[in-house]
């Protein structure tokens, strides 16, 4: 009989993914952009021959994809090594040279909309307005470009078009969790939801006529809900409001005259179908708990990306309106199976003040664990962690250490009254909050006090080096991947189009000093005692590599134990299989000599 053995972890390091997909709309062509010679690029796959084969070899994710709705070309942007200054190409559905469109070196495009006869497209763009972005539309045929709305007090995005092309919908984003939707009609806008003083979103914006408009919105409310506005009437509806359901998006389907809505509470999605005729509503099964793009074609055919806790991102398709689904791409962990992995346990704990808190611990197998605990706190901030996958995961859970994953205050999916809990409060509440969770895993006997690790990222790489810097008893070691160190040299070099928000998110530097001097994780250097390793990507946009050097050298001045990595082709992330590689060993590394 032969043995194979325990998994390896280089067999972990070897997981593909999808990152983002489109369909033609006569079905018979997917085109997923993935890493499967090390680097993301566009392959296709004829379906329902699922076989994919190379159409780009440029070596770049594509944050931007959608198939001509003629069907003779592909849209596609592409950055440059993560600095997300994003151009837009036009691709044939065979593969070959990039056309480009929309092309200004230095400046960062957004697709919004591309029209029934594929001869335009709407986009802003940072050119000329770097902090509130104008929206233009391009004409392929007369290559002229028409400047259609000018942002001013706050980010502007065109986000959805009237059938005829003859209104429109922006979206003003004062922020996370304050972003207002205008429809432009004739010259004149008009608010989707009610006037009121009261911060709140919209979005996911789409016609179902011409004077039709749906959308999600917390107008009023904590959760998010479905409503719409009539342009004619101006008059603006509840159409769908549940219970702990917080709904993020809604794709309509206009041959079923349906919509298909994604809803969430907390760390896992769920589908639902509303018939408009009807008015009611069913739940639908997905193959994954977490969906992170819909499509729904001409044919009521549903196609989905997702990924679970133990299965990367992968495409399937439903063609009997969610009772079933087929998986287009097969990405799993090479020569892993499912009970290998590890699915996490969802807990709750009370923080300092009494608000629950709800987390996720994954715990190692009893073969491989080596009884240590890492604190992830999730990046964002209003983000949050949730059932999907992460190979970083994965890979550390196969050696042996578990992980606890706290949703503090300010996650997203939680309502808007908690996720306004971080603004303004960077590092107090949610920084008691993780203390709180790491308090409560010893008292409850997950782990023992001596075998706390930390590590995150972004936001979670800010808080790991606040954590360190404030509670480093608490921790045998700290990696840092991209965190802001300085509030206010972090709020100085965001993108410009982000700091129109920075007063509510983090603070004003001036009215609020004293609270962002005690946020900044630089001013702890003297409690930062415990061995470090910092991670950085040199194109990083968002957390400038600045933002890592300053407390690497600070740190390196006063003798402390700092090991420093700067990938020169990654921005916020890892694009790169040998990058992604590179980290995951060394953090492996870096953690197995504290113990």
């Amino acid at each position: 009989m032969l043995e194979f053995g325990k998994p390896e972890v280089e067999q972990f390091f070897q997981t593909l993914t999808v990152e983002n997909f489109t369909i033609s709309h006569d079905e018979k062509q997917l085109i997923i952009s993935t890493n499967i010679n090390g680097h993301f690029n566009l392959w296709g796959m004829d379906l329902p021959n699922l076989f994919p084969y190379p159409l780009t070899f440029n070596n770049q994710s594509a944050n931007t994809l959608d198939y001509a709705k003629t069907g003779n070309f592909i849209f596609v942007g592409f950055d440059r090594d993560g600095d997300e200054n994003t151009q837009i190409y036009a691709l044939s559905p065979e593969g070959g040279k990039l056309l480009p469109l929309i092309q200004n070196e230095g400046e960062r495009h957004f697709l919004a909309y591309t029209s029934e006869d594929a001869k335009r497209i709407y986009y802003a763009t940072t050119k000329g307005n770097a902090q509130y972005l104008n929206n233009y539309v391009y004409n392929f045929e007369t290559k002229e470009t028409t400047l259609l709305l000018e942002g001013s007090d706050a980010p502007t995005f065109i986000f959805a078009l009237s059938p005829s092309e003859n209104t429109f919908v922006s979206i003003k984003e004062f922020g996370n969790t304050y972003c207002l939707g205008f429809v432009h009609v004739d010259g004149e806008q008009f608010l989707l939801t009610p006037k009121t003083e009261e911060q709140h979103t919209v979005s996911s914006i789409t016609y179902i006529s011409e004077n039709e408009i749906y959308f999600v919105t917390n107008y009023e409310a904590d959760l998010a809900y479905v409503a719409k506005y009539n342009i004619k009437t101006k008059e603006f509806s509840t159409v769908l409001q549940l219970e702990k359901e917080d709904f993020t998006e809604i794709k309509f389907a206009k041959e079923e005259n349906k919509l298909y809505l994604l809803g969430s509470y907390g760390v896992e999605d769920r589908l639902y179908c509303y018939d408009l005729a009807t008015n009611e509503y069913s739940i639908l099964l997905t193959p994954t708990s977490v969906v992170e793009k819909i499509v729904v074609t001409k044919s009521g055919n549903i196609y989905m990306k997702g990924r679970s806790s133990t299965r990367p991102s992968n495409v399937f398709v439903s063609k009997d309106k969610g009772l079933t689904w087929e998986e287009l791409t097969k990405f799993r962990v090479p020569g892993v199976r499912d009970e290998d992995l590890v699915e996490p346990e969802v807990i709750t704990y009370p923080s300092f003040d009494g608000l629950e808190i709800e987390a996720l611990f994954f715990r190692a197998h009893d073969q491989n664990n080596n009884g240590h605990v890492i604190l992830w706190p999730h990046g964002g901030p209003q983000s949050l962690e949730r059932k999907w996958f992460r190979s970083m995961f994965q890979v550390l859970l196969n050696r042996g250490y578990s992980i606890f994953a706290p949703n503090f205050r300010g996650s997203s999916n939680y309502g808007l009254k908690f996720m306004k809990m971080v603004e303004g409060d960077w590092g107090h509440g949610p920084r008691l909050d993780n203390m709180e969770g790491v308090n409560w895993l010893i008292q409850n006997n997950y782990v023992d006090a001596d075998k706390m690790l930390l590590l995150g990222g972004s936001y979670g790489g800010y808080m790991s080096l606040l954590l360190h810097g404030r509670h480093a008893d608490a921790f045998k070691a700290v990696v840092d991947i991209f965190g802001p160190s300085d509030l206010f040299s972090f709020i100085n070099s965001v993108p410009e189009f982000w700091k129109s928000f920075m007063d509510q998110w983090v603070g004003h530097p001036e009215r609020d000093k004293e609270r962002l001097i005690a946020d900044s994780p630089i001013t702890y250097l003297d409690g930062m005692t415990k061995p470090m390793l910092v991670i950085q990507g040199a194109n990083d946009p968002r957390v400038v590599k600045a933002e890592s050097d300053q407390i690497v050298e600070a740190l390196n001045k006063k003798g402390r134990p700092v090991e420093y990595i700067v990938l020169d082709d990654e921005g916020h992330g890892f694009s790169k299989k040998k990058n992604e590689i590179l980290v995951y060993s060394k953090i492996l590394e870096f953690f197995k000599e504290q113990h």
